[in-house]
């Protein structure tokens, strides 16, 4: 493969006069401050903004090179793998090379991705911004001392990340995303799959280098037989493991932060025949609304007090004050305010995020039509079918426009950083449920008793009753009655849980109600359905237990 792009990227490092190599941690946080790229706040963390055009992910902006040794691995078909050339790639990295060639300083840190040796990716990042440098050292893992055992070993990925810098936009009409005013896009988060490099131009969202690293990682892992999830991961007392998937809102995070398991990650892990492993060195987490009362271990994390030199915690795009205190609660400058902060911070954690293989996997839906029950067990055909759909509801208010409950499907529950065909994430799910015994359960904890606007939130704390039960074991010997409408195994009982709530329609005063409710979702099952995969090759097993089917 050609490395002539990594070779140049090399000649610019070594040729500048003010590079940063690995510094220590400490050094890396006093430059942030000095360079007036952050300020200390009074718990010591960190805080920055990016512009208003940064401040979240630009999946219009998101490319990946498409050429003929791999284009056939990729579902070009969805809206968030965006192709672009070869030669278009190339360009767009050498203005890079040659902004970094005119910046007072240049910053490289050397890390992985993978707490698991065997597949731990080496990435090196150069970058201008001392804040970003940090933010690796927050994300990524250190070089372990086995590194030459890693399947990545002499092939990692290697990203320039300079994020306020602007592209010149007319060179690059017709081959990138063109705007209204007649130009192209100034901004780039760009992937060369097959090269392993990448080039982050004008986005100063630092989650910009954490997606591009993690989709790589999801691009990979496949073709050394280890399957990527976007998902949370625990282990209890005895040594099982849990993951947890689920969109936004669903309670992903709230569910896998267990006071009685520890926690090995909460955003992305790697399931190989040796079992789990978590990519990262720290948390991403979404700041917005966050209450101390209900989300302890994620805001003592961040606001820790110590000295900033200590601490290394990045708050982005939250409401400050002049006394140096957060609004969390504040969202003019946008809801999206995050924080990035070491894994060590939080109390009860495994330090080698790694586990044996699941013995439970919990896909999470809030639904807010009220018609999917709060548990149910799946076999691996409706395992992959609920996988491939990724189901949630977005509810009224959320956005602008949205009047009623919206169903909301996102393959894998995260598909904008899966980038592989399909089917290839959903047989390899199936294949390991299958070969270690693994159970997965469908939790709803959405609304009872009616949809959005009649119903309740189903009650948090029957929620966890039923998930510790799965986690347990208990639901395994319990008897199970199939729904035919949604092809789900429902518990005739569950420890702790009135069994009458088990069964949605016996929630609903208006059954006829009820009846047209779940039928409409089921026909937004199927025609989901077939719009994404319908040319796909999925298997007819899978197919035939899609609801509305």
């Amino acid at each position: 493969m050609n490395t002539e792009l990594k070779e140049k990227l090399a000649e610019v490092v070594s040729a500048h006069s003010n590079v940063f190599h690995n510094i220590p941690r400490k050094d890396i946080i006093r430059m942030a401050v000095e360079n007036k790229e952050a300020i200390v706040s009074e718990s010591g963390a960190l805080a920055t903004w990016t512009p208003t055009d940064s401040n979240g992910r630009s999946p219009k902006d998101t490319v990946m090179v498409k050429r003929a040794q791999s284009e056939k691995n990729i579902d070009w078909s969805s809206p968030n793998n965006i192709p672009i050339d070869e030669e278009t790639f190339d360009m767009i990295f050498e203005e890079a090379l040659d902004y970094l060639k005119t910046k007072e300083q240049v910053h490289v840190t050397d890390r992985v991705v993978g707490a698991d040796s065997k597949y731990a990716l080496p990435v090196k990042v150069v970058t201008d911004r001392a804040l970003h440098s940090l933010f690796t050292d927050n994300m990524f893992r250190a070089v372990p001392d086995d590194i030459e055992t890693s399947c990545f070993y002499g092939a990692g990925y290697q990203l320039l990340a300079l994020p306020y810098n602007k592209l010149k936009a007319d060179k690059y009409k017709g081959r990138l995303r063109d705007l209204p005013n007649g130009k192209s896009t100034t901004m780039a988060v760009a992937m060369d799959m097959d090269r392993r490099i990448g080039v982050i131009v004008g986005s100063g969202y630092m989650g910009s280098i954490k997606k591009m690293i993690f989709t790589v990682m999801n691009y990979l892992l496949p073709f050394e037989g280890i399957l990527p999830l976007h998902c949370s991961a625990n282990e209890g007392s005895d040594g099982s493991s849990a993951l947890l998937l689920g969109l936004s809102g669903t309670g992903k995070t709230t569910l896998s932060a267990d006071s009685s398991r520890a926690l090995l990650g909460d955003d992305e892990h790697g399931w190989s025949d040796d079992g789990i492993a978590n990519f990262e060195n720290g948390c991403y987490a979404k700041m917005i609304d966050i209450d101390p009362a209900k989300e302890p271990d994620i805001y003592d994390a961040v606001m820790h007090k110590d000295d900033y030199l200590n601490h290394g915690s990045i708050v982005e795009n939250a409401m400050i004050y002049p006394n140096g205190k957060f609004d969390y609660f504040d969202d003019r400058f946008t809801p999206n305010s995050r924080a990035s902060y070491l894994l060590k911070y939080l109390k009860n954690i495994k330090e080698s995020s790694t586990a044996g293989h699941p013995s439970t996997i919990l896909f999470l839906t809030a639904d807010a039509y009220g018609v999917i029950p709060p548990v149910s067990k799946l076999d691996p055909e409706q395992a992959m079918l609920w996988f491939l759909m990724g189901y949630t509801s977005k509810l009224a208010g959320t956005e602008t426009g949205v009047t009623e409950p919206q169903a909301t499907f996102s393959r894998f529950f995260g598909q904008p950083f899966m980038p592989l065909n399909p089917d290839i994430y959903a047989d390899m799910l199936g294949e390991k449920m299958g070969k270690f015994n693994t159970k997965v359960y469908l939790i709803n904890t959405g609304w009872s008793g009616g949809a959005y606007g009649v119903g309740s939130r189903m009650d948090i704390n029957l929620t966890r009753k039923m998930v510790n039960a799965a986690l347990s074991g208990e639901l395994n010997d319990v008897d199970y009655e199939y729904d035919p409408m949604f092809h789900v195994y429902i518990p005739k009982s569950c420890p702790g849980v009135p069994p009458e709530i088990l069964f949605p329609k016996n929630t609903w005063e208006d059954k006829d109600g009820y009846d047209k409710q779940a039928d409409m979702l089921a026909k937004k099952f199927s025609n989901a359905f077939d719009k994404a995969y319908g040319d796909k090759g999925i298997k007819d097993s899978v197919v035939k237990v899609c609801p509305g089917k």
